[in-house]
């Protein structure tokens, strides 16, 4: 069962529990929201781009939020000025969609491969390592529209969420933050996931915009649970005091050419989960 904790967006997206309030990117408005768990919200931060952006934070001591903004990674300054933190342009030009910082300071960050929302021929993407000191390369390809990641707690393996592939792809993590053994962590059948967390059971929260749902599967794909919605969900994430809160954000879906951000039905709804947030985000 879900409660509506905001409503009133335009689309929601890239949503992550932080300093004890859920942050999310407002798609359509470029802004990035805070909002505590009575609902109160303010705009914290703005993207130079409207849509496709993506935030997360690197780990303390340092900190910092990290900003993907079309093919550069951005970082905000205290000021509120936003600085250059990473170039993707030498990857690909069609930008870039969804990050992921591990507990080391490494980002992941992937997309690419053609333009959605200008109704470009789909083209596999890319998944592009981002160090701390903002050196950024290439670690996978042929990913089919990657979307949501996740990292295991010990930093040993990333989840990337493929919806073209309708599937979540695990690759191993060395050292030195490449990524090696490509297998698929599940098959998800029709069903193809967005935005994507991960819980200490090792299970993963999927989004499903056509299936107006997040579902939690074990590796091998075994459904757990299932929150159901009344419109698509496009992200979640696990937050709240106890990490139990199961956050989605979601909003009606009539298409890429059906997009009018104007209508504002984004909204973020909060479900009780079963185990609470492991791994990042």
């Amino acid at each position: 069962m879900t409660e509506v904790l905001l409503s009133g967006l335009a689309m929601g997206e890239s949503p992550r529990w932080h300093d004890d309030r859920l942050w999310l990117g407002n798609w359509g408005t470029g802004e990035i929201l805070a909002v505590d768990l009575d609902g109160r919200h303010e705009v914290v931060a703005h993207s130079p781009v409207p849509i496709p952006y993506s935030i997360d934070w690197l780990p303390s001591p340092d900190g910092r939020m990290l900003l993907v903004a079309g093919t550069r990674v951005l970082r905000p300054e205290p000021d509120g000025s936003l600085v250059p933190h990473a170039d993707l342009g030498h990857v690909d030009r069609n930008g870039f969609n969804e990050i992921v910082v591990d507990g080391r300071g490494n980002a992941y960050v992937d997309g690419g491969g053609f333009d959605l929302m200008a109704g470009e021929t789909p083209a596999p993407g890319f998944v592009v390592l981002v160090r701390p000191d903002g050196t950024a390369t290439q670690v996978a390809d042929g990913i089919e529209f990657g979307n949501g990641m996740a990292i295991t707690p010990d930093n040993s393996t990333l989840i990337v969420a493929e919806s073209y592939g309708r599937r979540l792809s695990a690759f191993d993590i060395g050292a030195d933050g490449g990524l090696a053994n490509r297998r698929v962590w599940a098959d998800l059948g029709e069903d193809p996931p967005d935005g994507i967390c991960l819980d200490a059971e090792g299970a993963v929260w999927y989004a499903s915009v056509p299936g107006r749902r997040c579902v939690r599967v074990r590796e091998g794909g075994e459904v757990l649970d299932v929150v159901e919605a009344d419109r698509g969900c496009f992200a979640c994430v696990l937050g709240g005091p106890d990490g139990t809160t199961l956050f989605v954000t979601a909003a009606e879906w009539r298409g890429v050419e059906g997009i009018d951000f104007g209508r504002r039905t984004g909204q973020v709804l909060v479900a009780s989960a079963p185990a609470p947030a492991a791994g990042f985000p």
